[in-house]
C-alpha cells in the first residue's frame, strides 16, 4: 500500500482511526492531493456519492486503474443520475467504459477494465438472489431486505444512531430504493431483457449484514430452482448453496466474502434468499476480489477468511 487518504484524519496514523489494524499497518493518512502525486498502479476509492466523479477522470488520465465503491459510475445512462441522484453526470463517456464489479457475472470484463464500479451492498445481495429466478422466466421480482446499521456509514443520523436502531425493525426507502435500478440494469445485461425489480429494505438492530428474500410468482418446482442455483453459481469461489430445506443466516457469513444462497417454492411462489456481510462481499471484499482479477492474481487471494462464529 502506497497511501491511504482521509480529509478528516490526514496526518494521523491509520491505527488511531482503525485500532484493529494496530501493529498490522504502519501508515499515516495523507490528503487526496498528496496521494495523487504518488506512484501506484491501482486506486480504491471509498468516497461519498458525488465525489468520485470528480477524482476518477484525473486518476485514469494518469494511467491508473480505479476501483470505485461509490455509486458514481454504476449506472450506464446519465439520465438515471438525474432521476435517482438529482445531479448531472459530468463524465458520461466514463459511464460507458465502467464495468459493474460483480465477478459472478462480469469476471472477464473486470479483468480488462480500467474502471470498475463496485455494486452497492443491497444490490449485491438482491442480484445474487434475483438472477436464478429471472433466468427461469420471472419478469417482476419483489426483494425484501433486512440490513444492519453499518450500511448507513460511520456518521450517525437520527435514524441510524444506535439507540434509535437497537431492537428496531422498520421499513425505510420503501418506494424508489436506489439500488433497484442497479439490479435491473445488471439483469438486463445478463439476460438481454428487462426485469422489473422492487426493493423494500428494513432496518434491523444488527450491525452488519444484508439479507435479501426475493420473491416471484412463477410456476417452478423446488428441484428445478435448486438446479438453476447450482448451475448458475457452479465453481464460484465465494458462493455457497445451502442444502435443500435449509436457509442462509447472516451470522454464518460475518467477516467474510462469502454469500450464502438458498431457495423455497410454495404454491406458485418461488423465492431465493441471499445473506452477505455488507462490508465485505457487499463492499471492500468484493473490491479486493475485483482487484485480484484486474491484476492477474488468484481471485481468492487475501479473501479466504472463514466467517466469525459465534
Amino acid at each position: 500500500m502506497v497511501a491511504a487518504t482521509s480529509k478528516e484524519h490526514s496526518g494521523k496514523p491509520v491505527h488511531l482511526v482503525h485500532p484493529h489494524l494496530r501493529g498490522l499497518l504502519r501508515l499515516s493518512f495523507s490528503s487526496i492531493d498528496e496521494a495523487m502525486r504518488k506512484d501506484y498502479e491501482l486506486a480504491f476509492l471509498s468516497l461519498p456519492h458525488g465525489v468520485s466523479k470528480v477524482v476518477v477522470p484525473e486518476l485514469l488520465e494518469g494511467g491508473r486503474r480505479v476501483i470505485d465503491l461509490s455509486a458514481d459510475f454504476r449506472l450506464k445512462d446519465p439520465e438515471l443520475y438525474r432521476r435517482w441522484y438529482g445531479w448531472e453526470h459530468p463524465a458520461p463517456d466514463l459511464l460507458r467504459r465502467a464495468v459493474y464489479g460483480i465477478p459472478e457475472f462480469n469476471r472477464e470484463r473486470i479483468r480488462e477494465a480500467q474502471l470498475v464500479a463496485v455494486p452497492g451492498c443491497n444490490a449485491t445481495s438482491t442480484l445474487l438472489a434475483s438472477a436464478p429466478l429471472a433466468r427461469l422466466g420471472a419478469s417482476h421480482l419483489i426483494a425484501d431486505l433486512k440490513v444492519g446499521s453499518s450500511e448507513a456509514g460511520s456518521k450517525p443520523s437520527r435514524g441510524t444512531h444506535h439507540p434509535e436502531r437497537s431492537h428496531a425493525i422498520r421499513v425505510y426507502s420503501a418506494s424508489g430504493h436506489r439500488h433497484q435500478v442497479e439490479v435491473m440494469q445488471a439483469l438486463a445485461d445478463i439476460l438481454g431483457r428487462d426485469v422489473r425489480v422492487s426493493i423494500v429494505p428494513h432496518s434491523v438492530g444488527s450491525v452488519r449484514g444484508s439479507y435479501a428474500s426475493v420473491h416471484s410468482l412463477i410456476e417452478v418446482d423446488e428441484e428445478g430452482l435448486i438446479r438453476e442455483l447450482v448451475s448458475l453459481y457452479a465453481g464460484e469461489p465465494f458462493i455457497r448453496i445451502m442444502p435443500r430445506g435449509t436457509y442462509p443466516d447472516v451470522r454464518n457469513v460475518l467477516g467474510s466474502n462469502f454469500a450464502d444462497l438458498g431457495c423455497s417454492v410454495d404454491d406458485g411462489r418461488a423465492s431465493c434468499f441471499s445473506a452477505i456481510d455488507n462490508l465485505v462481499k457487499g463492499a471492500s471484499g468484493q473490491a479486493v476480489q475485483c482487484m485480484n482479477l484486474m491484476l492477474g492474481f488468484d481471485e481468492r487471494e487475501g479473501l479466504l477468511i472463514p466467517p466469525l462464529r459465534p
